[in-house]
């Protein structure tokens, strides 16, 4: 990915989403890590669809909500939001800067790091 298209991408810090979900903002937390890692850690109400299956499974993300894309580290994440964006997703889309990584250092330090 180039820089340009990464300064295009939206994002928010986890200290951000943690305040917006305790406003009670309706935002859908799309986690496309893998099963394994999900399994090791993971943000209360995130929907998981794997990087891989993010096109295909992309009915399963609504389009009328603002929605967070989040993955170990912020990378694998803004991909799922460009390969759904060049598929034609219509909907907000906004990467979780730092990943879950970030939501442990900054939001749940109970969340475990890998």
């Amino acid at each position: 990915m180039n820089e340009a298209t990464q300064q295009q991408m939206p994002e928010i810090t986890a200290t951000e989403l943690k305040q917006r979900l305790d406003n009670g903002e309706d935002i859908q937390i799309i986690d496309v890590r893998e099963a394994d890692e999900v399994a090791i850690a993971k943000i209360p109400n995130a929907i998981h669809i794997p990087l891989g299956q993010v096109i295909n499974r992309m009915t399963e993300i609504d389009s009328e909500r603002e929605t967070v894309v989040h993955c170990k580290m912020g990378g694998r994440s803004a991909r799922a939001i460009e390969a759904l964006k060049r598929s034609g997703f219509s909907g907000n889309l906004t990467n979780l800067k730092g990943g879950i990584t970030a939501w442990s250092n900054e939001v749940d330090p109970s969340v475990p790091k890998y």
